[in-house]
């Protein structure tokens, strides 16, 4: 049954319908349906496109946005944010060049969750 799944899933316009519809989603603040929807959808695309196809560095970058933007966001989803945030900008620099409008929206969405991270882990010091 998973390989049945696993073949719709990784034809190519249901993973970029699927990345597609997770930005909608985020969009529309519905935040755990699309991330709900990419933990599904990213592990078929880096196994049927690989990790530096574009659609598969577009899901993941979707991902960690919805894991940071929330003002509820936790120190683990946080986290999290970064690290994928890192591990998809070293390969899209390599891959696309760190001119490509891809590689320059992930440095600024890591620049974001970066700061945000920052202002979490930093007690505040009011009297």
């Amino acid at each position: 049954m998973r390989a049945a799944a696993d073949a719709v899933q990784a034809a190519p316009t249901t993973q970029t319908a699927a990345a597609n519809y997770a930005a909608a989603l985020q969009l529309s603040l519905r935040i755990e349906e699309a991330k709900s929807l990419l933990r599904k959808t990213m592990p078929v695309a880096r196994r049927a496109r690989g990790e530096s196809h574009i659609i598969t560095l577009r899901m993941r970058i979707i991902y960690a946005c919805a894991l940071y933007e929330p003002d509820d966001a936790t120190l683990v989803d946080l986290r999290e944010a970064v690290t994928t945030l890192e591990e998809t900008e070293r390969i899209a620099r390599r891959v696309l060049g760190g001119e490509h409008p891809l590689a320059t929206t992930i440095d600024i969405a890591l620049q974001n969750a970066r700061a945000k991270l920052r202002a979490r882990e930093t007690p505040s010091t009011s009297n």
